[in-house]
């Protein structure tokens, strides 16, 4: 492949799938800003609704993961997240609007809806512009869109709710998304052939290139077979149980630090960035490697590893040593990010593409489930417990059980990978 086409799509196409990825976790995520910044006092919002609410979301967002990856795959992956920046950049604008608890239900859930099929959808995309050897690298550069806008959105929430209120937090970050449809829909492509700004020639040999990767791969007929293969199903539970690590942390990792230190709202929002510039070096450099050496599941599992024993640690620690437990904190954020290149690279290396997006869409709807699991029982148990501890030890113990079902999963090696590449040239 020529490497000036290569960096071609890298410069056209990445930047417009960072921010489209990095405005959809931006009106997700906000939420524990909000409850941390008065949104609960003035709605009156018990501990346990605000679990609730806050994994209400990853409730929506499971139901339509599977339809949202067939029509992109199928249809129009861009007129698909078109219509989905509209609608969730509406409401999050909405959430600054509620006047009662009673709204925030249907608009959590909704949103998790609107926003189910932008996942899947985004790297079946990316399956149709980049190839094996670019794959966790872009990969990477879509979902750092979710450690990035956790670390300026942790900043820019802390200094909007102190200038202004909860309400228009919300408000003035939900617009972006409804501004940025109509750039999406100008400047994007569904596939290499439909792109005007490339030749003629690298459009054909990008094609090439997709047709020999396909016939290095066993044929799969539908989604059924594809959902009953032991890879998929290993990947599903491995992704439910990474993400209730994940999310545990994300949806109350402002919370935990302002108990903790009873710093303000700026001085929470600045701490709690620090993870996310850890999690966007890590996905950096472990993306890299992988696509250098084509290994895939080490680098999801050591990490998770990784984040598994930093949790562990700040258990031991608890309220003792604030700094140190909250450096474990960083450790274990940045540790659990870090992979997503990689193990999103797995099943398009292992399955036709026909029913690869399909696959990714099942194991990211149950990764879903995990964050509904996640947000709600580390909230639940923060507040039952009236401290983190209980919480760090159930992180802690779902991203072991990842690191096992990771270790399980058969994928092709690299040198099997690259000789399989070498054939289907020949």
């Amino acid at each position: 492949m020529d490497s000036i086409a290569s960096k071609k799509r890298f410069r056209r196409l990445i930047p417009l799938a960072f921010i489209t990825y990095s405005l959809a976790y931006l009106d997700r995520a906000n939420y524990g800003f909000g409850v941390a910044g008065g949104m609960g006092e003035e709605l009156n919002i018990t501990t346990g609704v605000s679990s609730f609410l806050a994994s209400l979301f990853f409730l929506g967002y499971f139901f339509f993961q599977v339809p949202g990856a067939h029509y992109a795959e199928k249809h129009s992956a861009k007129k698909l997240i078109f219509w989905s920046l509209i609608l969730w950049g509406g409401l999050a604008t909405a959430t600054g609007m509620a006047t009662h608890v009673g709204w925030l239900y249907p608009i959590r859930f909704l949103l998790g809806v609107v926003e189910s099929a932008v996942m899947p959808a985004m790297l079946v995309f990316l399956s149709h512009w980049f190839l094996k050897e670019e794959r966790s690298r872009a990969n990477t550069f879509l979902i750092l869109g979710n450690p990035a806008t956790v670390l300026w959105m942790s900043v820019l929430s802390g200094y909007l709710l102190n200038s202004f209120s909860w309400r228009w937090m919300f408000i003035l970050e939900g617009i972006p998304a409804v501004l940025w449809a109509f750039i999406w829909l100008k400047l994007v492509n569904d596939r290499p052939k439909n792109a005007s700004w490339l030749s003629n020639k690298e459009k054909k040999d990008i094609e090439n290139e997709f047709n020999k990767e396909q016939s290095a791969l066993k044929p799969v007929k539908n989604y059924r077979e594809a959902f009953k293969s032991k890879a998929v199903i290993l990947l599903s539970l491995q992704y439910f149980a990474w993400s209730i690590g994940v999310y545990g942390f994300v949806m109350w990792l402002p919370s935990i630090i302002k108990n903790a230190s009873n710093m303000d709202i700026v001085s929470t929002g600045w701490l709690s960035s620090v993870p996310y510039v850890v999690a966007v070096i890590g996905m950096l450099v472990l993306s890299h490697y992988s696509d250098k050496t084509l290994n895939r599941k080490i680098f999801v599992w050591t990490s998770l590893l990784i984040g598994s024993i930093a949790f562990f640690a700040s258990y031991l620690i608890g309220s003792s040593n604030f700094w140190l437990s909250y450096s474990l904190l960083v450790i274990a954020g940045g540790a659990m990010y870090a992979p997503y290149g990689p193990f999103f690279a797995i099943i398009p290396e292992i399955l036709p593409r026909n029913v690869a997006g399909g696959a990714m869409a099942l194991i990211n709807s149950m990764g879903a489930l995990g964050s509904f699991v996640g947000s709600y029982i580390v909230g639940y148990l923060n507040g039952v417990t009236g401290g983190p501890s209980a919480s760090f030890i159930f992180m802690a113990s779902a991203l072991f059980v990842s690191v096992l079902l990771t270790m399980a999963v058969k994928a092709p090696a690299a040198n099997e990978t690259k000789k399989r590449m070498k054939v289907a040239s020949q």
